[in-house]
């Protein structure tokens, strides 16, 4: 089993999506992770998605889908029992992930400086919309809010459209590996120093880094990026979204080894003998291919030019929904999810690694928790007794699944914003 991290210990005080996502993927890799919760709310994710069932139980679709192989604290950490128990379980762990607004953690003595102090050699990662400096630090933000910043929707859209959203919320999953990514790094190069490191991940500077030859170009040249809409990024005429008979497809012909069996394909021999014998008279000519192109292309199904187009080496794919791509055998033999039964007799389909390992998926073997499912095991692996335990929870400090020591949803919701 590829388990690279396990034997450390992550704290996990983050919700939502980008910093419960980087906790994931440390899971997802052996680590032990340490879900911090408010007592009876939990990520606000528990109650989103759409299975209604899943909803009422505290264990939405949107909470399970970053959340598995973690273990679930509900700690009220506003409460000076609650940040020392926090510090406890720090001194104790590697890593500590958290996403609230810069300066809020330190503000309540749970800084970076604060952690530091318990743990000299921690890896604390701070995780935002815009940073932990800049005049836009103090800035709360979406995925949504962060695309309509960042210059990606000038490039997704048309000119007659305007600019256009991605649909999946790409910046925070984005910003979730990216963290990730920044803290294995940390680890290895503790190994090697044994000093710790203050991490800053913001999303827009993920989101930025996601178009890196775009900044490059236009900080060097002032190059300025039009609306792409659908076409490929090469601008190529032998490239892009072309009508099938049946709906959409995407063709990569970029250089005359692609180009030349492209238009044999589509049946234009003469096209491609030309190209063939003079390449360089006809990329001069590639703008007055399109309309051939797109004629020929309306002679058969997506499916049927993807299988043609592929077997003679030009890149192509028909347009697929979600719904589509994870029907396909591909994606059952690329396992890029694995079923957890969720609460009994509702199995859910979780997101494993983006990569294998010696030709194996990367899987989580526990289901995401129920709020607080892991508060006594935690709390007696940091060395208090059974009374102190019950202690906490009868003070509303710690919560169980069994709901003792939650405190009312309104009581609880005023608790976290005052972080």
């Amino acid at each position: 089993m590829f388990e690279p991290l396990k034997g450390l210990r992550v704290i996990d005080t983050s919700h939502v999506l980008a910093g419960p996502y980087a906790g994931y993927q440390l899971a997802l890799l052996g680590a032990d992770v340490i879900k911090i919760e408010v007592p009876g709310i939990g990520d606000w994710t528990r109650k989103g998605g759409q299975l209604p069932e899943l909803n009422e139980a505290g264990m939405g679709l949107s909470y399970m889908s970053q959340n598995a192989a973690k273990r679930s604290l509900a700690l009220d950490i506003k409460t000076p029992e609650g940040r020392d128990i926090l510090k406890r379980l720090t001194a104790n762990a590697d890593v500590f992930i958290e996403n609230m607004r810069p300066g809020t953690m330190a503000r309540n003595g749970l800084g970076y400086e604060d952690m530091k102090a318990v743990k000299p050699d921690l890896i604390y990662c701070s995780i935002s919309a815009f940073g932990q400096d800049g005049p836009y630090s103090r800035r709360g933000a979406y995925d949504h809010v962060i695309q309509g910043m960042c210059g990606i929707m000038g490039t997704t859209g048309t000119r007659e459209s305007g600019p256009t959203k991605v649909g999946a919320p790409y910046v925070d999953f984005a910003t979730g590996l990216n963290a990730a990514y920044a803290i294995s790094a940390a680890l290895h190069q503790r190994r090697a120093t044994g000093e710790g490191v203050h991490l800053d991940v913001a999303m827009l500077d993920t989101s930025m880094m996601l178009m890196a030859s775009l900044l490059t170009s236009h900080l060097s040249s002032g190059w300025k990026p039009e609306p792409a809409g659908n076409e490929a990024w090469s601008r190529s005429p032998t490239s892009g979204c072309f009508e099938t008979s049946d709906g959409l497809l995407m063709v990569a012909a970029n250089n005359i080894r692609q180009i030349v069996p492209l238009l044999e394909t589509l049946g234009l021999t003469e096209l491609a003998e030309k190209a063939r014998r003079d390449p360089a008279a006809m990329r001069d000519e590639l703008n007055g291919l399109r309309p051939a192109l797109e004629a020929a292309l309306l002679a058969r199904s997506a499916s049927a030019w993807e299988e043609d187009l592929n077997a003679v080496g030009v890149p192509a794919g028909r347009v697929r929904n979600l719904a589509e791509m994870l029907a396909e055998e591909h994606a059952a033999v690329r396992q890029l999810t694995t079923p957890m039964e969720a609460v009994p007799g509702t199995t859910v389909h979780v997101p494993t690694a983006g990569f294998k390992a010696n030709g194996a998926a990367i899987a989580p073997t526990t289901p995401a928790p129920r709020l607080g499912e892991h508060s006594r095991e935690v709390l007696a692996e940091l060395g208090l007794s059974e009374d102190e335990i019950d202690t906490l929870v009868s003070d509303h400090i710690v919560g169980t699944t069994d709901g003792a020591g939650d405190r009312t949803p309104a009581s609880a919701s005023a608790a976290f914003a005052r972080l």
